[in-house]
């Protein structure tokens, strides 16, 4: 099974400003089918709580700063995540919770496939059925 790790994009800094490119198959480790960002999180609030069967993720603090909290039912591992050019990938069936997020903070997702309701497991029980554990 492929493990959590973090990806350090490509910062190209000049005097008129930085710029990070990410790119689809070079960058992440698939296709990106599907966009989109978290931001104006209540203080104390946590998002997520889930894990996905089949879709891939890679997460961004473009502003800010949050932690993930990833579980693969034996393992957990906690990341910061505050630079916008570093990037986490969360592989299928990791159960997911993020919180601590600062002021302002936005998490971009680059997501492997659009939206799918089946493709989740929302009950953490559940999830460690289905892998086994329990």
């Amino acid at each position: 099974m492929t493990q959590p790790y973090l990806i350090e994009f490509r910062h190209i800094l000049d005097h008129r400003g930085a710029l990070t490119p990410i790119e689809a198959e070079a960058d992440v480790p698939f296709s990106i089918r599907r966009v989109y960002f978290i931001y104006d999180v209540s203080h104390g609030a946590v998002r997520a709580g889930h894990s996905h069967k089949k879709l891939q993720q890679v997460l961004i603090a473009v502003s800010g700063s949050f932690k993930v909290h990833l579980d693969d039912g034996e393992n957990r591992q906690t990341f910061l995540l505050s630079r916008p050019n570093v990037g986490l990938y969360v592989p299928q069936m990791t159960w997911r919770d993020i919180d601590d997020f600062s002021g302002g903070a936005v998490c971009l997702s680059l997501a492997s496939d659009h939206y799918e309701e089946s493709d989740y497991y929302r009950d953490y029980e559940a999830f460690l059925n289905a892998k086994g554990i329990r």
